[in-house]
């Protein structure tokens, strides 16, 4: 929708937006055209604004206070208040306006509208203005553009719709997307979650051909630079210790590049610095790496700080690698739960069972560690030493030792899944399929 701020001199706004609306008799075409709330899953990051909601019903009032509560909102400040439009006038008599007003109006069109026009005499320049109805009105909704406002949702909305029409309000169309975090834990120490990590990154950027950047957040005993034969002087440790000063052209800098898709944003590894970092900082520097490419697989290690805990959070996917044991399957389904607890409105996390069907280990089932967790795995991945093992010797991902194997398999799936995309079929043909051909094309010819 347009960026264009409230005032009741906008005038020419309606007929840029939305021209599969003309001809149709009421708005329902619109909402039928925009993208269902199942799609709204990757609403951007909403910069630091004021908001201020003016509800007329309970229910919106608590949609609002939800997408407050998100993490994409998390540097937005929001105000709710009960009264619809009339209530908003009043307080911004006394009050500056916000960079957001939310309006929830029952108004009858000429009700709602001769509102608005009061509304817009105490409204500073530049701020916009979003409006939830409860009429499928395409005048209505034409008129509401030519008076400058931003967005009109018909009621009943959900959290992920609002945050998404928030989001789309408040991007710069000049730049690009905002990139995506992709956080890989562990449910404990070893369960494979680097390996998981690298190989799913490998594959998004080889295959997917998307540009990647691995971030390795194990600071002293990280794996990256080893899996990729990387040996960087400068990493990720530089850009923590001072976040201010991190941007495009040093982030350059300090990246090791793997491919032609694939950057390392390596650990130092060293046991002789102190990696103690508040969680300001994290977020300071994956913002900028975000703002460069359109996917960054954050290696979590396996430990519970504020800094990793806020990463985990924040992230927009989320991949725990666990193996098939009691010890596993508890801190796995800790993580979830907190996880469910603070993330409502984001997708469930991926499982990618590791280190199955080991000789001789007794463990638990696909079907009963998926169901303890209340989540169907992704992914299991079969132990397989000897790929594995020499895999890692090598500095080679599975894709590249061995492209034909369930490991290489399994990690295509993931990285399909991961970037919303599907993953091609690929024909089984039969070794009878020449014979066939051959015999088929004599039966036509006779």
């Amino acid at each position: 929708m347009t960026n264009q701020p409230f005032n009741s001199q906008s005038l020419t706004l309606g007929e840029q937006m939305l021209p599969e609306m003309v001809g149709h008799e009421s708005a329902d075409a619109y909402h039928e055209a925009a993208p269902s709330h199942e799609h709204h899953e990757r609403a951007r990051p909403i910069p630091r604004i004021s908001i201020q909601a003016f509800c007329e019903q309970p229910t919106t009032a608590q949609v609002v206070q939800t997408a407050s509560e998100d993490r994409r909102l998390a540097k937005a400040h929001t105000g709710i208040h009960m009264g619809g439009i009339y209530a908003a006038i009043a307080h911004f008599q006394e009050n500056p306006s916000p960079n957001l007003v939310i309006l929830e109006s029952m108004l009858d069109r000429n009700s709602m509208l001769a509102a608005l026009d009061q509304l817009s005499e105490h409204c500073d320049e530049g701020t916009r203005v979003v409006v939830i109805g409860h009429s499928n009105d395409v005048l209505l909704y034409r008129e509401l553009l030519r008076r400058g406002v931003s967005e009109y949702l018909v009621a009943p909305i959900t959290p992920l719709y609002l945050m998404e029409s928030i989001s789309t309000l408040f991007s710069d169309p000049a730049n690009e997307p905002i990139g995506h975090l992709i956080a890989f834990v562990g449910a404990k120490g070893g369960a494979g979650s680097s390996t998981v990590c690298h190989n799913t990154a490998w594959v998004m950027s080889r295959i997917l051909q998307n540009n990647v950047v691995i971030a390795d957040l194990d600071l002293p005993f990280g794996t990256a630079g080893l899996d990729f034969n990387q040996d960087p002087t400068q990493g990720i440790a530089d850009a923590l210790a001072s976040p201010e000063r991190l941007d495009e052209v040093l982030l350059d800098r300090l990246l090791a590049k793997c491919t032609d898709h694939l950057s390392l944003f390596a650990a130092p590894s060293v046991l002789d610095r102190n990696f103690e970092f508040d969680p300001q900082s994290f977020e300071w520097v994956l913002d900028v790496v975000r703002q460069n490419v359109p996917y960054v697989a954050l290696d979590v290690p396996h430990l519970w700080t504020p800094w990793a805990k806020q990463v985990l959070l924040q992230a927009d996917e989320i991949v725990i690698t666990a193996m098939p044991d009691l010890a596993n399957l508890r801190n796995a389904k800790n993580i979830v739960d907190l996880l469910k607890q603070n993330r409502k409105n984001d997708r469930q996390p991926h499982l990618v069972l590791n280190w199955m069907s080991m000789p001789k280990r007794p463990e638990i089932s696909v079907k009963e560690f998926g169901e303890a967790l209340d989540l169907v795995p992704r992914v299991a991945i079969d132990f397989d030493g000897e790929t594995f093992g020499m895999a890692a010797n090598n500095g080679q991902m599975i894709e590249e030792l061995s492209p034909k194997s369930k490991a290489a398999e399994n990690f295509r799936s993931l990285a399909y899944a991961l970037t919303n995309k599907v993953e091609p079929k690929v024909e089984q043909k039969s070794m009878l399929a020449p014979f066939l051909k051959r015999f088929n094309l004599r039966k036509a010819g006779a």
